[in-house]
């Protein structure tokens, strides 16, 4: 089977997608992953063949986009500036991906792009997306995320109630995007996008643990399949490796990471950490798309570029985060506890979620330097946090989301043969 797999945005949109390509090339499928230049070194690196999208946006440019996406607190324009900022660029990005779908049997887009299916319709391939969090998933049992369902309304009409708030929250997506880029898609010949959340692909790959993450006994569109997580981590520069070991010298100390969001002077936030974190305690402190310096004039403080987390967080007694997608769900697979610092989109949810396993706790960015000793002691003083974090951890080493992934594609596409051998007679 000829594959194209595409996303786009932070390595947590992109990783995903690269452990879903390296598992179908071993099970004998040709794949190739289209997406912007950017990630192009770490999919060849996953020996993935990488189909170029434009723009050639650079680290700068992303940081960027990731700075203005911040400053938005609500969800829905944060996702209308998501295609803002790729608007001038959908055009060329249609007109790639059109091509490449020549000779391809399936197409698996992450579901920020829904322009994507009109594509992969107007070719005949198959379509399918992958989402990174259940709470997109549409239910008559749970309303949309943020959004209240009465728990006093009797149950049939709080179903009522529920999906219409889903096809409400349908409506207003629909029309955010369509009004972002439907002079791009009519250019391009394709029509607006429709049914963002309720049919947004025949097969919608749910990317996290069924067990401990799909809504116990929600009514759920077959059309949405959880998988389980898909994760790759590219390989560990020894040097890197060798200077933990140095620094840790065997004992596990927390972790800070905030991935790929960033701070308008990160130079204050870390003074701010730095006269707030008690000397002689050990923390690694990961720069990130922020780009935190390095204050720390004791040596108690170790400040870090890229590393791969699942390498990182093997000297981690617990791990301080933004939630997003990728790294909650390596710190789960890790066995550590938490502390959540949401910053944007789903993060909150991620950190809802994290407290609902008992695996940790939330706490406000806008204090956090100055809250984080206090939030570790608090973690640190219930070990409560440590045993669910581990039992998490034995849940997911059952699973194998990128084989389970597979799977469901392969059924997918035999049944679109078999419609279409239908059809044709």
């Amino acid at each position: 089977m000829r594959v194209i797999l595409t996303s786009h945005g932070s390595t947590g949109d992109i990783f995903p997608i690269i452990a879903l390509g390296v598992a179908m090339q071993q099970a004998g499928h040709q794949v190739r992953f289209a997406t912007i230049p950017h990630y192009q070194t770490e999919i060849e690196a996953a020996g993935i063949e990488f189909c170029p999208l434009c723009p050639n946006w650079e680290q700068a440019d992303l940081s960027y986009w990731m700075g203005r996406l911040q400053k938005i607190r609500s969800p829905i324009y944060q996702l209308r500036e998501i295609y803002v900022g790729a608007k001038a660029h959908i055009p060329e990005m249609i007109a790639r991906m059109d091509t490449a779908l020549e000779t391809a049997d399936l197409l698996v887009s992450s579901y920020l792009f829904p322009m994507n299916k009109s594509i992969a319709d107007r070719r005949g391939v198959p379509f399918a997306t992958f989402a990174f969090a259940p709470h997109v998933v549409p239910s008559p049992d749970y309303p949309p995320e943020n959004i209240p369902s009465p728990n006093w309304m009797p149950k049939k009409m709080r179903r009522a109630w529920n999906l219409w708030l889903w096809k409400t929250a349908n409506a207003i997506v629909d029309r955010v995007i369509n009004n972002a880029i439907r002079p791009q898609m009519r250019r391009a010949g394709l029509p607006k996008v429709r049914h963002f959340f309720s049919e947004p692909a025949d097969r919608v790959l749910v990317g996290v643990s069924e067990r401990l993450m799909r809504p116990h006994g929600a009514e759920i569109d077959p059309r949405f399949r959880f998988t389980g997580y898909c994760r790759w981590q590219p390989a560990i520069d020894p040097r890197m490796q060798s200077e933990l070991n140095a620094f840790c010298r065997g004992e596990k100390v927390p972790v800070v990471t905030f991935g790929s969001m960033v701070y308008e002077n990160p130079g204050e936030v870390m003074e701010r950490f730095v006269r707030s974190w008690p000397k002689g305690r050990k923390i690694i402190v990961q720069r990130g798309w922020a780009q935190f310096p390095d204050l720390s004039e004791d040596g108690h403080i170790k400040v870090i570029g890229r590393v791969p987390h699942d390498s990182l967080f093997q000297h981690a007694s617990l791990v301080i985060h933004h939630g997003g997608a990728g790294t909650t769900a390596t710190t789960l697979h890790a066995g550590v506890p938490q502390i959540v610092v949401p910053h944007i989109g789903d993060q909150t949810f991620f950190g809802r979620e994290v407290e609902r396993l008992g695996c940790g706790f939330r706490i406000a960015k806008n204090r956090w330097p100055e809250a984080l000793h206090g939030a570790v002691e608090r973690l640190e003083a219930n070990a409560e946090f440590a045993k669910n974090a581990r039992a998490v951890r034995t849940i997911l080493l059952q699973e194998d989301g990128p084989g389970r992934a597979i799977g469901e594609l392969e059924r997918y596409v035999d049944e679109c043969r078999v419609r279409e051998t239908a059809a044709a007679k």
